[in-house]
């Protein structure tokens, strides 16, 4: 049976180490889905409380300052925070895909977690393959963890943002049937020495609409200045980092634009109405 579901795709710019306000805007972007029509919502990359941009600037004794803040505000699954944000997702009926620094332990982990509309928690994913400079502060987590849930909506396959540019990644994901691949990324930056990040990221996401036959939504974060977890870094290396990020989007599969995009400054939240296929099954 064919049915219409509809998806919202978050661009917004995150609540920088501050994992009070972060938790409060995400309900608020929930709030706002949920207002829309939306039946899910994407959130970026480490949206909580941030991508740690400062990995990326000037001398590595430089970016530990900000180490110690960064852990006391990533959040704990379970925990008040996370707890909040469940009970938000249960009040407005909506399927939640949060990107967070994911503290357990002394271990921070790349995790993405699936929420139902009914507060409960799907499964949580951490991002198996890092980059070298995400190595620094976070581990890696098992290569078997699930890609792909089952909801009363459909199959939902879920990546972090560079996981895009791995084969065994995409081969997985399509031989566990997803029907929406999310994939949720911290923000495109135009750096030194490599000014073709944005073109190659909007190509990897676009491959899984086209090859992969798949609906894709694509959240994405804004930033005003990279490295913005402080506003009081020197200039120099700010320099090395340039936004404004923001390119979410939504696919059907094929390749056709769902939704209208946003600019990379602005804030806001993409919408897409997708067509499943959704059987008993589906929610098994």
């Amino acid at each position: 049976m064919s049915t219409k579901v509809r998806v919202a795709a978050v661009q917004a710019e995150p609540r920088w180490l501050d994992l009070r306000a972060g938790v409060g805007q995400v309900i608020e972007l929930i709030e706002t889905a949920a207002a829309g029509g939306a039946q899910l919502i994407a959130f970026p990359e480490t949206f909580l409380p941030g991508y740690p941009w400062w990995l990326w600037l000037d001398s590595v004794s430089w970016g530990q300052g900000f180490f110690a803040r960064y852990r006391t505000n990533s959040m704990t699954v379970g925990r008040t925070e996370f707890r909040r944000i469940a009970d938000a997702a249960r009040r407005h009926r909506i399927h939640v895909l949060l990107g967070f620094s994911e503290r357990c332990g002394s271990s921070l982990y790349m995790s993405q977690c699936l929420i139902d509309d009914r507060g409960v928690l799907l499964g949580v994913r951490r991002k198996p393959e890092l980059t070298p400079l995400e190595h620094r502060i976070f581990r890696s987590g098992e290569a078997g963890e699930p890609h792909v849930f089952r909801t009363g909506i459909g199959r939902i396959g879920v990546q972090g943002g560079s996981e895009q540019l791995h084969l065994p990644a995409r081969h997985e994901l399509e031989r566990t049937g997803a029907q929406v691949h999310i994939v949720s990324w911290p923000g495109f930056i135009v750096a030194r020495d490599v000014e073709w990040g944005v073109r190659v990221n909007n190509a990897a996401t676009l491959w899984y609409a086209v090859v992969g036959q798949l609906h894709v939504v694509a959240a994405c974060a804004v930033m005003d200045v990279a490295g913005s977890e402080s506003r009081h870094g020197n200039d120099p290396a700010k320099q090395l980092v340039r936004g404004p990020g923001g390119h979410a989007r939504i696919f059907a599969p094929g390749g056709d634009e769902l939704g209208a995009p946003l600019g990379g400054h602005e804030e806001g939240i993409v919408y897409g109405d997708l067509e499943l296929e959704l059987s008993a099954e589906s929610a098994a």
